[in-house]
Formats: C-alpha cells, structure tokens, sequence
C-alpha cells in the first residue's frame, strides 16, 4: 500500500484564509426613485419584513363581492335560458286571460331578468317566479310543478299572475286544462 499523504492543519488554515480574505461588502437595496438597477448582486441587503404593505387584504373584500355577484349572475343565466322559463313565457303569451291583463309583447320586464326560486329537473322540483311585461302593464309570473315519482311526470301545482296592484289570478283554473300537462300514446286518440 502506498502510503497517503497526511493533510496537515497549517494547510487548512490557509485555505479557509484565502476564502475569507474575498468577502465583499453588502450593498444596500436600491431605493425608489434611485434609478434603474442595472446588476443584481447575490450579497446584497434584504429590505426589512415591516416596510411590506398586506395590500390584498384590502382588495379581498372586493374580489368576494366580484366573485358572487359573477356566481350569482351565472345561476340567474342559467335559469333564465332554462326551457322550463321559456315554454312558460310562451304559455303566458298564448293565454288569454294574460294577454288581457298585461297585453300584448309580453316578456321579461327588464333587460337582464331575475328568476327567483328553483329550477330542480333532476329531482323533480320547479318553483320560479320572475316578473313580465306587456303593452298593457306589469306583473309577477309563479309556476310550480313537481314530479312525484322517479320516471312519472311533471304535475302543474300553480301557475298563476299577480298584475302590480292587483290580486293573484290562478291560470290554471281559468284555462280549464294544464297547458305543460304531456300527452301519453294511450291518451291521443289515433284516427282511423
């Protein structure tokens, strides 16, 4: 075996002399308005933790507000572009007791409309009322429907109009039949 060699302390010294005789100073951060920093050194001064500004916790109550009037808005779409909405609004405007009341074009009473209740086809639950328009005057649509069974159908509990100032008038009663009722094969009678 060869024999190694030994490192001995003085030689150690002297290296870790030689690394500290390089130390560089530490700059300090750039102030603003100091004009643009051109290099970036590795050794230079932290800023301190206190002159850091929560800023956002200032805008945190302001992006809560955007984020659920933005949700709220896109429930509201949804209900509104709903078939169960318009299949409604097209059955208002085919009745005649409510084309009576408010008249004729009847829609939405505002431009962006709020449709206020639920809109539940999967378990069988439709109750919504939004307000409508006519050349005649305004007032409240209400329809409920639900489904009582897994695969039976919808059943209209109440469809009804509430002229502004005026007392609620059931749709359902006056028609005699309930225009959302569907027809089954075995009810259609098939002419020969």
């Amino acid at each position: 075996m060869l024999p190694r060699p030994r490192i001995r302390p003085n030689g150690l010294r002297k290296l870790f002399q030689s690394h500290a005789t390089a130390k560089r100073s530490i700059i300090a951060a750039p102030r603003p308005g100091s004009g643009p920093l051109m290099e970036r050194r590795s050794d230079r001064a932290l800023p301190s933790v206190s002159s850091t500004n929560f800023r956002w916790l200032r805008t945190l109550p302001i992006f809560a507000v955007i984020m659920v009037a933005s949700t709220l808005g896109i429930f509201n779409y949804q209900k509104q572009s709903s078939s169960v909405v318009s299949s409604t609004l097209y059955a208002l405007r085919t009745n005649p007791e409510a084309r009576q009341i408010l008249g004729d074009e009847v829609y939405f009473a505002s431009q962006i409309p709020w449709i206020s209740g639920e809109i539940n086809q999967l378990h069988g639950r439709i109750n919504i009322s939004f307000w409508v328009k006519g050349t005649n005057g305004r007032g409240l649509m209400r329809f409920k429907s639900e489904r009582k069974t897994r695969m039976g159908y919808f059943e209209t509990l109440e469809w009804s109009l509430e002229p502004e100032g005026g007392k609620k008038i059931s749709l359902l009663e006056k028609q005699g039949r309930d225009p959302f009722q569907q027809e089954t094969a075995d009810k259609i009678a098939v002419a020969a």
